[in-house]
Parts: C-alpha cells; structure tokens; sequence
C-alpha cells in the first residue's frame, strides 16, 4: 500500500484552511495545516509535505514569500503553490511564470482567491507529475 501525498496547507483564513482540509482529504490526500506563516515552518521541522498551498499574505503582508523561502530551503524539489488574494486588495500582480520570477518568488505556481479546485487539483497533479520525472 502506497503512503498518501502529503499537502502541507497554510492560511491564515480559517474558512479556508478547513475548506481545502476537507476536499483534499475527500481526494485522498493526507493534510497537516497551519495558520501562519510561523506555524508552517514549525510544521516543516516535523512533516516532510509533497506539496505545499501558501497564502501570500497572513500575519506579515510577505508572510507566504518567506514561507516559500523557507520550504524551498528545506527541500527544492517540493512544489510551492501561493495562492492569493493580493490582486483583488492591492491591485499589484505576481506571477512566478519565468525563471527569474520563479527565482524571488520561489514559488512554482500562483493561484488567484478563491480557487477552483478543479485549478487547484490541476496544479497539484502537474506540479507533482513534474516532480516524478525530475
């Protein structure tokens, strides 16, 4: 029997922590959530996730960009998915679609909220698939 993919979920919004908590788990998935951008890198000393969703902002207006940092140290090869709301509050853009975007940002893909999570599972699957074949 195979070990479930881990997905590492952090997000300062509640509703939506228990919201993808619950349909990733619906999916097979095994979840370990955090709430801020300190709880996930206390998770990360703990839990080694296949993939990781990261709010961009929660306590800190860059809370997921460090977040990202952090987990990309402790493995590169774990795929980062930031999702955000940024656009919609600030009207400032990010998108991690080039190398050099990929190199500050250290997220491999961006997600605009709310997310569908037919885009969410797409993104799990492709981002994982790519992971396999590195």
């Amino acid at each position: 029997m195979t070990q479930p993919i881990t997905v590492l979920v952090v997000d300062d919004d509640p509703d939506v922590v228990e919201q993808l908590t619950i349909i990733l788990q619906g999916e097979g998935y095994r979840v370990v959530a955090g709430s801020s951008q300190r709880e996930g890198e206390d998770l990360l000393l703990s839990t080694q996730p296949d993939v990781a969703i990261v709010d961009l902002m929660m306590e800190q207006m860059d809370g997921g960009f460090t977040l990202c940092h952090h987990i990309k140290k402790k493995d590169a090869t774990i795929p980062v998915i930031l999702v955000t709301g940024v656009a919609a509050e600030t009207g400032l853009e990010f998108d991690s679609s080039t190398r050099e975007e990929r190199s500050w940002v250290k997220a491999d893909a961006m997600l605009a909220k709310p997310v569908r999570f037919d885009q969410l599972r797409a993104q799990i699957e492709h981002l994982l698939k790519g992971k396999a074949q590195a």
